[in-house]
């Protein structure tokens, strides 16, 4: 046990201590804020920013209702005849030209976007949507319908989602809410695994070619150094992850007072509090955002973190196992592709199917199985967690990730024993499978 420690030690202090290290762990919270930052800021610019002018020419005798222009879309109607205004058309203000043609309201065809350059998605989609809400309005006022009775038809519906808790009291629920914890639980898993596992593999490659092993492997057994390996990486990933969150929120919060004024701060207090004063109007008015604040509240937070840390770490020490095998059984990272692929393929399904199907339906067979298998379930469980697991499907999937994690490790080190002193021949998996058969 003194020596596993050792090696820990050893590990764990041999990574901090790197400048690259120390420089990432200060850098990527930036990194990610700036990044993500700026892709909030040039939707938004790229949404409200861009104001499109549009000239329409209607030949459509049947469609007398005009097109009202909006924040983004400017309409205007023009007698110039289609032919002449695209000739001219770069001569002109307008961005594009919008042909209506005579059709029949019940057959509405041949409409045209024309413009020196193409159109983009979001504007043919408003437009599209412009004009399917002009002729339904004018097929409605043909009937005999007026405008004040045109929006008394529309209604806005707010749908309160509430689960049944312990004694039949009403719990506010929102699958938005689960669905962002599960993503971004199944995203940090994912990119943990990826990352501090691949390391112990290099760790593993470069001892084993600076022949260090050799003298290493005289005083401690090979068991004894794959573990101390695992767990310091382990630990020095933890370490990341924990100052990664640290200054993360650090940076947001300094960043809110910087950018965001006292006035906007107030504004938003007074919101606050106001709901809490008339919260009848604060369910139809708040919006879907506020509705998955609220539910917030009601998650097992504490739980979901304790749970995430479990599976954090040992689906990390599951297939770090793994890649340790890989890494000593190749010589250079260009060997390893041909093992990798049969230990990342679980991790990608489950990863895929975790965010995909399980987020649609947690609590059907596939999530079920998806979650108890420990190859996917450190990815499945913690996506399944925020929409509710019963405690005996949680202690189940617990229970057979460290199965498999002791599993992996007498796999690992039955592959790890002999092929850490193996050199200068290529190793197959029908040679890996050999290798169980070694007693010593």
């Amino acid at each position: 046990m003194n020596k596993i420690l050792l090696i820990i030690e050893r590990e764990y202090l041999s990574r901090v201590k790197k400048k690259s290290f120390i420089i990432m762990t200060l850098l990527a919270p930036i990194i990610i804020a700036g990044f993500y930052g700026l892709i909030i800021y040039f939707s938004i610019q790229g949404v409200n920013g861009t104001f499109t002018k549009i000239a329409v020419v209607n030949e459509n005798k049947t469609l007398t209702e005009k097109l009202v222009p909006t924040k983004n879309t400017g309409y205007v109607y023009v007698n110039t005849p289609l032919t002449q205004l695209k000739s001219s058309l770069k001569k002109t203000n307008y961005d594009y030209i919008l042909y209506i043609p005579d059709f029949k309201l019940d057959n509405p065809t041949g409409i045209q976007v024309l413009g020196s350059k193409q159109a983009g998605l979001s504007l043919s989609s408003r437009i599209s949507d412009d004009i399917e809400e002009l002729i339904r309005n004018q097929k409605l006022k043909q009937s005999g319908i007026s405008q004040a009775d045109l929006e008394k038809l529309k209604s806005s519906v707010d749908i309160s989602v509430k689960k049944i808790g312990e004694g039949g009291t009403d719990e506010d629920s929102s699958a938005g809410a689960s669905t962002i914890i599960a993503y971004v639980a199944g995203i940090l898993m994912f990119m943990f695994i990826m990352l501090y596992g691949i390391q112990v593999m290099r760790g593993v490659i470069e001892e084993k070619t600076s022949r260090i092993i050799e003298v290493i492997i005289s005083s401690v057994k090979p068991f004894q150094l794959m573990m101390g390996k695992i767990i310091g990486i382990a630990l020095v990933g933890l370490t990341q992850f924990i100052l990664w969150i640290l200054l993360t929120t650090t940076i947001s919060a300094v960043a809110v007072k910087v950018f965001v004024s006292e006035k906007d701060l107030k504004q938003n207090e007074m919101v606050q509090v106001g709901a809490k004063k008339a919260s009848q109007v604060a369910s139809s008015t708040s919006g879907p955002m506020a509705g998955i604040q609220k539910s917030l509240t009601n998650l097992p937070v504490g739980k979901i973190v304790v749970v995430f840390l479990f599976f954090f770490i040992g689906g990390y020490l599951f297939y770090s196992a793994l890649y340790a095998a890989i890494g000593s059984a190749v010589d250079s990272e260009t060997e390893t592709q041909q093992f990798m692929m049969p230990v990342m393929m679980p991790l990608f399904l489950g990863y895929a199917l975790s965010l995909s199907v399980v987020t649609n339906d947690p609590y059907g067979n596939i999530a079920f199985w998806l979650s108890m298998i420990p190859f996917t379930s450190p990815i499945a469980m913690m996506v399944r967690l925020p929409y509710g697991v019963p405690d005996w499907q949680l202690a189940l999937s617990m229970g057979l990730l460290v199965v498999g994690f002791i599993g992996t490790v007498w796999v690992a080190s039955k592959i790890y024993r002999v092929g850490i002193l193996m050199y200068g021949k290529k190793t197959s998996l029908k040679e890996m499978v050999k290798w169980f058969t070694y007693k010593n």
